[in-house]
């Protein structure tokens, strides 16, 4: 499965940006607003976890990992009294419609090779197992949309979760907990800015400060706050481990549909970033 190995590795930078796109886009907030939410970081919240149902803001901190629990306390679960997940979920696929018509155009959205990459990206998910992956089950128990975008993006976002989860897994293994595993990512270059990665997850300068320090007695950050060699091996061990624990749908499509599914999905990921999908100063590299 050499195709399937390189595909699993190369995720992040082909088919997450079709997912994470909507966190960005104006239309998430008009929709889940338009629902019943507050704007602002509510709608990511609730729009992530409503899936799950009416969860605790433990079950959201503890699901999506590199989040100050106290930044989550805020806007769950009050959520829930101002919408439904069932409410919300409806409006998070409103929103992701809107989304996709403008960054990639209708006939694009319309064309047989959306609906080819709708239809293989469906089949891969079938390779997912929920087990141990609370975030992925919620996703995986909805209902599945019938406009061959909006099958894409769903389908997109179960395989994303389920790495998600089991990267969340790989990070518990090798001793990091959320903060650690954001501030050592940062380090890496290669996803958020640090004042982006503080600001956009509720840390303080005072606990990011005490992760670094915790980070550099543990020899995994230097003096200058970058990753020492034992802190890139750290890294390439838990990338390694995420990608053997998100290789069951990638070998359930199989080479030749993997392959296939990845030269559709390249193209639509990089319009949809030439039409200004993510803002700039955010990221430490291009998605």
């Amino acid at each position: 499965m050499g195709e399937a190995s390189r595909v699993t590795g190369r995720f992040r930078g082909t088919f997450d940006v079709l997912h994470s796109l909507t966190y960005f886009a104006p239309e998430t907030e008009a929709a889940l607003t338009g629902a019943g939410l507050r704007p602002g970081r509510m709608t990511y919240f609730a729009g992530r976890a409503a899936p799950m149902g009416a969860v605790s803001a433990g079950v959201v901190a503890a699901t999506f990992y590199n989040f100050s629990p106290e930044l989550v306390a805020k806007y769950i679960p009050r959520a829930w009294t101002l919408a439904t997940p069932e409410k919300i979920i409806e409006a998070r696929f409103e929103a992701v419609d809107a989304t996709l018509t403008r960054l990639l155009g209708k006939d694009t959205l319309g064309s047989e090779q959306v609906a080819e990459a709708a239809e293989l990206a469906r089949e891969a998910t079938g390779g997912c197992q929920a087990d141990g992956r609370p975030l992925y089950a919620g996703h995986a128990g909805l209902g599945w949309p019938s406009e061959p975008h909006l099958v894409l993006w769903h389908a997109i976002t179960l395989l994303r979760e389920h790495r998600g989860d089991g990267h969340i897994a790989a990070l518990v293994l090798n001793g990091l907990d959320g903060l650690d595993a954001l501030v050592s990512h940062t380090a890496t270059g290669k996803g958020f800015l640090a004042a982006a990665a503080k600001a956009s997850r509720g840390w303080n300068d005072e606990q990011w400060d005490g992760a670094v320090a915790k980070l550099r007695d543990r020899g995994v950050l230097d003096a200058e706050g970058g990753l020492t060699e034992a802190g890139n091996d750290l890294r390439e061990r838990i990338e390694a481990a995420t990608n053997v624990a998100s290789m069951g749908p990638w070998a359930h499509l199989g080479e030749e549909k993997t392959k296939r599914l990845h030269e559709l999905c390249g193209p639509l990921s990089r319009q949809a970033v030439e039409a200004g999908a993510f803002p700039a100063n955010v990221f430490a590299t291009s998605r």
